[in-house]
């Protein structure tokens, strides 16, 4: 046996996760009825918000960013809301405000569209830095402070934010802090020939396919997803696998922005839920590895010509396998 395999054998987990893994699958295959060609960026997505995670995704504007948001929302039943982030928007078109009430006299919070269960944030860096930032502590709290008042957000809360290559005009380069709220950073890409015929074929039609969508799961169910992935078993070493992945990335001397801690806890968490997904109990180190580079890269900025996924899949060659 395996160090990392989980020893307690437990039954009634076994059948929930039995019971994750099935709807899993239906999730995916219900979004992919609309999103064609992607199925493993749909799969990464729907792992990193099972994992109470957020996903930026960077692309090209009319890759099916906004499309994969709605086709999520829509098969899992949650409120869905977008943000349309642009120069002039302003902190409080996000989180909300006080406004007057003539007719109370007195002032009222009127909740604005961060108050939703996924929420799409379309051209994040479309926006300035102030603007940006009003995303922080809800992102990473769950609730809004809007002058010393708190207001908790209800479960689910997952972001979904769509950012357009630097060199677009009217964007603004968004801060390590920010980039570091997000779980995974991934790209729709370009679909391949045959899928994109499909494509038109479903999109050419009177009403677009994510109208027709229904629902696979409920909230609750979404949400006991998320419950369930604390209860996969990350063994010492497999955790000690992640730390010396992590060490070895911070002590190359072209990693001139290392990851941070949260990274480490992000990508053993995503982790948690991929092993979900296999219907396993226990993490492996699979897990780690299949998703090490979309959790990691996007934090971390690399000397030299490499890029920062091909940096992290080096290290992951490097670093010994429990």
């Amino acid at each position: 046996m395996k160090p990392f395999k989980n020893p307690s054998h437990n039954p009634e987990l076994a059948t929930r996760i039995r019971a994750f893994r099935d709807q899993f699958e239906a999730v995916s295959a219900n979004i992919g009825h609309v999103i064609k060609g992607k199925d493993d960026v749909i799969r990464k997505v729907l792992t990193a918000l099972t994992a109470r995670g957020h996903v930026l995704l960077l692309d090209v504007p009319g890759t099916g960013k906004t499309m994969l948001a709605r086709a999520l929302a829509a098969s899992v039943r949650c409120t869905f809301k977008r943000i349309q982030f642009t120069p002039d928007l302003l902190p409080m078109d996000i989180t909300g405000s006080n406004v007057f009430n003539l007719r109370s006299k007195a002032f009222e919070f009127q909740q604005g569209p961060i108050f939703t269960h996924i929420l799409l944030a379309d051209e994040l860096n479309r926006a300035t830095p102030k603007t940006q930032s009003a995303l922080l502590e809800v992102m990473a709290e769950g609730q809004v402070t809007v002058e010393g008042q708190t207001y908790p957000l209800e479960a689910p809360f997952q972001v979904l934010a769509t950012m357009n290559p630097l060199d677009h005009d009217g964007t603004y380069v968004l801060p390590s802090a920010q980039l570091d709220r997000f779980t995974m950073q991934l790209s729709m890409g370009f679909p391949p020939a045959e899928a994109e015929m499909v494509m038109l074929d479903a999109h050419l039609g009177v009403r677009s396919p994510v109208e027709d969508l229904s629902a696979v799961i409920d909230r609750a169910t979404f949400v006991q997803w998320q419950a369930t992935v604390p209860l996969v078993f990350a063994s010492d070493p497999i955790k000690r696998y992640v730390i010396d992945l992590i060490n070895a990335i911070r002590a190359d001397a072209r990693a001139l922005a290392p990851p941070s801690p949260r990274a480490t806890l992000m990508l053993v968490r995503t982790a948690q839920a991929h092993a979900l997904t296999q219907a396993r109990d226990y993490l492996s180190p699979d897990d780690v590895q299949a998703l090490a580079a979309d959790v990691l890269a996007h934090r971390m900025i690399i000397s030299g010509d490499g890029t920062a996924r091909s940096f992290v899949d080096e290290m992951l060659r490097m670093v010994g396998v429990p």
